[in-house]
């Protein structure tokens, strides 16, 4: 029987579509490939700042979001969670800014701020105080222009019994919490419809929905339908059940594709360079019943602090703009069944909600909330985080990987970016990661 590590390795050599090379028919400055969150801020944040070029983003649902984008907790986290110079962590800091001051008096997405309570037993008090000792040290990220006269990320230690002073549904076996103010909610879907109308509004900003990309080739010789020294990519897609595609010529590709992107890098590399895929499955619970009276705050567990390795951040409440409470996600592996020609989208059979998971999760609810009841747990939807390791992996940032069609110095500025494992908190980064790979990495390539 093929292990589990086997049958992810076996998954790795899924290339895209076996389709025959075409020549370019046509061509565009800025191609992104993937229609969540991250690619709709990128394709709006180069369609605002480059009015006279051309951008297009291709997403091969039939509207934006239906993947990772439209199924998490929809938190706008406040960065509290990750280590102090990491990607995650900067770019955590500066997303939550620029949405609430983009986005808090904008009538058509609905952002809020929410009080954090990170909560903990005894054997967990050392981990909240070494979480509040690293918010004391953070400092405002460089890529603020003007630095806020205010601290980067306050927290207040409280004791168990001022926990539930604010919380009194909490389990007198908490011995401590960690209060933030910076964390809150949006409203996803409203935010992406936002993202969509600046792209539309834009000069050369351009969306293409129920269009799948299947071959991506580097090029470094000019087409005749193409202008310049052809150093670029040419991408294949397909639109819709159409049995032929077309072929564009683009000198910037961005790999946004979430779950999908390391098949796109992997489409162009040897076997043994290849980059594994993990998919993590993370349910969600809708409640109503006892137990949870005039919650007001979002309320986290503290992981395991030994060896959660960033794996979740535990099965936790949270509140939409109407009160509704819900709990998740939980984390299960998923993978792909036996055989020699996996499905690379096997992930979509298990987005289905059920009830396999309320038991454990009622469980996982009652140390902190000991009044909730399972029968007012209800399965609400599933969500797939992309991950870049298995299960006990450990910590690993945001990856911005670049690659480029040669490795002459001509070709550095045509590169392909690809961003791998954006998961938590890559919903609350978008914007921050927008402005990261268009001023940073692009501003690199292009000088």
């Amino acid at each position: 029987m093929r292990t589990r590590q086997g049958i992810t390795t076996k998954l790795n050599s899924i290339t895209l579509l076996n389709s025959s090379l075409k020549s370019p028919e046509s061509a565009v400055d800025y191609l992104i490939v993937g229609g969540g969150v991250v690619g709709l801020a990128i394709a709006r944040s180069l369609s605002q700042k480059f009015a006279n070029k051309s951008t297009i983003l291709v997403e091969r649902h039939t509207r934006a979001g239906e993947e990772t984008s439209s199924r998490n907790s929809e938190v706008i986290h406040s960065g509290l969670y990750y280590p102090p110079n990491s990607l995650k962590t900067r770019l955590c800091i500066r997303g939550r800014e620029l949405l609430y001051e983009q986005f808090s008096h904008h009538t058509l997405v609905p952002v809020q701020k929410m009080n954090h309570l990170a909560i903990s037993g005894c054997k967990q008090l050392p981990y909240i105080e070494s979480l509040h000792k690293k918010c004391q040290t953070l400092t405002w990220p460089s890529s603020f222009t003007t630095v806020p006269d205010r601290p980067a990320l306050p927290t207040q230690l409280l004791s168990g019994a001022e926990a539930r002073q604010m919380e009194p549904s909490l389990s007198e076996e908490i011995a401590g919490a960690l209060w933030c103010p910076e964390t809150g909610i949006v409203d996803s879907h409203s935010l992406m419809e936002s993202l969509e109308k600046d792209i539309i509004d834009s000069d050369g900003g351009d969306l293409v929905y129920s269009t799948r990309v299947v071959r991506v080739d580097p090029s470094t010789t000019a087409s005749p339908d193409v202008e310049g020294d052809g150093r670029g990519w040419v991408v294949q897609m397909v639109t819709n059940d159409a049995t032929e595609g077309d072929a564009i010529f683009t000198k910037t590709l961005i790999n946004a594709t979430g779950l999908s992107a390391p098949l796109i890098v992997n489409s162009l590399l040897p076997e043994a360079q290849r980059i594994p895929l993990y998919y993590a499955r993370g349910s969600y619970a809708s409640y109503s019943g006892p137990g949870i009276s005039n919650v007001s705050h979002l309320i986290y567990p503290c992981p395991d602090a030994e060896n959660h390795g960033f794996q979740s951040l535990g099965t936790h409440l949270t509140l939409d703009f109407n009160g509704k409470i819900k709990f998740g996600p939980d984390l299960q592996y998923i993978y792909p069944g036996e055989g020699e020609n996996p499905d690379p989208d096997f992930w979509t059979k298990h987005l289905v909600p059920d009830d396999s998971r309320l038991a454990e999760m009622h469980r996982a609810v009652s140390r902190y909330l000991p009044g909730v009841k399972l029968e007012g747990f209800q399965p609400d939807y599933v969500g797939i985080r992309p991950k870049l390791v298995g299960p006990q992996g450990g910590f690993v940032d945001f990856v911005f990987r670049t690659d480029y069609p040669d490795t002459s110095r001509e070709s550095q500025r045509s590169p392909l970016i690809s961003l791998l494992g954006i998961e938590s908190p890559g919903l609350t980064s978008c914007l921050a990661i927008a402005d990261h790979v268009v001023e940073n990495i692009l501003g690199d390539a292009d000088s």
